[in-house]
This record gives structure tokens, C-alpha cells and sequence, in this order.
């Protein structure tokens, strides 16, 4: 971080990662509540995530794809 940057620029507010994720402000705070979303800091009232703390947290998220188990047909005999 320079002189010249704003302290706070390396944050997001709720409203700006809400956007970001395409939630609703109260998701954040239901994931919050139980402990499954992403890092925060409160700033007196204020809530902030720091944008290198939510990326991880959404690498954390992945997932591999699910492996389809070919399911036998109705009406034919499993081999």
C-alpha cells in the first residue's frame, strides 16, 4: 500500500460484495451467523471485507464436479 492509497481501499463494504456475489445484504449476514461466509472486520457499526480475504475464501468454495453413477433403466435388468 502507497502514501497515496486510501486505507480503506483494499476493502469492500456489504453492499459492494453483496453486489459483487449478486446476494442480498442479509445472505452475508445469515452466513455470518453461522460462521460459513467469508472473513469480515467491523469498523465500529461498519462492516468491511478485505478483497484478498474474500477470494480465498471463494477459492475455499470450489468444489470438484460431482462423478455421475450411471443408474440402470427401468424395465432392464442390472448386469
Amino acid at each position: 500500500m502507497s502514501d497515496s492509497e486510501p486505507l480503506l481501499s483494499e476493502f469492500l463494504t456489504k453492499r459492494e460484495l453483496a453486489a459483487e456475489l449478486q446476494r442480498n445484504e442479509r445472505t452475508l449476514d445469515r452466513w455470518d451467523a453461522l460462521g460459513t461466509g467469508p472473513p469480515r472486520t467491523r469498523v465500529g457499526r461498519k462492516v468491511l471485507y478485505r478483497r484478498t480475504s474474500v477470494q480465498k475464501w471463494l477459492a475455499a468454495q470450489e468444489q470438484p464436479p460431482a462423478v455421475e453413477v450411471p443408474r440402470p433403466q427401468i424395465g432392464q435388468p442390472e448386469r
